[in-house]
């Protein structure tokens, strides 16, 4: 186990290294000079220049890259230019509602896709396992931003059941910033939740024609118990994948959500970060979001030894 969790690590850092080494070039491949792209072309050769000492784009290319590395593995990922505020406090404030949106989604999404796609495994072949399919397809097929409208219209606007949008004010307490969430969470919940459902019905379907399942119906189990305990337990893997999978593209991928309910989340700064050309916050959330996935990929690894002992590392 030591180590597997040391190459993995090993790996981890790989991985982050080239990611690192992707958004520092990313920003020089960029037709004409990074710093007037940034200025916008009212800018002055004064200010153009200025701007280029600030980003080090005055030295040696190998000099940049060195500099580059060096401070983000001290945790320095720039200076935002249209914040200007470090890079790294930036994304700090603004990754409560992604994360905590992220987090309601996912529950959302098991709430739905987890008991139906069971019933659906369970029932194959039924009217309501192909309701259930159907369902699961529409739901992937609707595009998040056209539910979260509808959701604003019908539930609150007319309804007034959710607040419409924001992430209230200044002085808003953590549980009124959260009731802000549930709306987006629910939108995004019910599109993420036909991946999640299907996975869960396809995976029972395997299990639930292996010879021990038989053999424990032979046994007089209840169907409640040969289905959870026995069934259930055994197709976790590929469903513990899958919703690591979907937590991490919950976090990095909500632009649209963010944007329809005016979030000021990760997505939301990313998107105003293009419209303003802050390269370096561009740089910066790649590389979070990219650590993002490896701590996720790596947790989900290590949760398989929970839900099946039988797995080695």
């Amino acid at each position: 186990m030591r180590r597997y969790l040391a190459n993995r690590f090993a790996g981890m850092i790989v991985v982050i290294f080239l990611v690192l080494t992707i958004a520092f070039v990313l920003v020089r491949l960029a037709p004409g000079d990074p710093a007037s792209l940034m200025l916008g072309p009212d800018a002055t050769p004064e200010e153009v220049d200025d701007l280029r000492v600030r980003l080090g784009l005055d030295r040696p290319i190998a000099v940049q890259y060195f500099t580059f590395l060096t401070n983000a593995v001290q945790g320095d990922l720039g200076t935002s230019l249209f914040f200007d505020q470090p890079v790294v406090q930036v994304l700090g404030d603004r990754a409560e509602p992604s994360i905590f949106l992220a987090l309601f989604s996912l529950v959302v999404a098991l709430a739905i896709a987890t008991p139906i796609g069971i019933w659906a495994a369970y029932r194959r072949g039924s009217a309501g396992d192909q309701i259930s399919v159907t369902s699961a397809m529409l739901a992937a097929s609707v595009p998040s931003f056209l539910t979260g409208l509808l959701f604003q219209r019908f539930l609150a606007t007319d309804l007034g059941w959710f607040p419409v949008s924001g992430y209230g004010g200044p002085d808003a307490g953590f549980a009124e910033r959260m009731g802000y969430l549930i709306l987006p969470a629910i939108t995004l919940g019910i599109t993420n939740s036909a991946l999640i459902l299907r996975f869960t019905r396809a995976s029972m379907l395997d299990i639930l024609g292996e010879d021990y399942v038989r053999t424990a119906r032979a046994k007089g189990m209840t169907e409640r118990r040969v289905v959870l305990r026995h069934a259930l337990k055994n197709a976790g893997i590929p469903i513990i994948t899958v919703v690591g999978l979907t937590f991490a593209l919950l976090v990095s991928g909500a632009v649209v959500t963010e944007r329809v309910f005016n979030l000021p989340g990760m997505g939301n700064l990313v998107v105003n970060a293009v419209l303003r050309r802050d390269y370096p916050v561009i740089q910066g959330t790649l590389i979070v979001v990219a650590a993002l996935y490896v701590l996720v990929n790596l947790a989900t690894d290590l949760l398989y030894l929970v839900v099946d002992k039988r797995v080695k590392y």
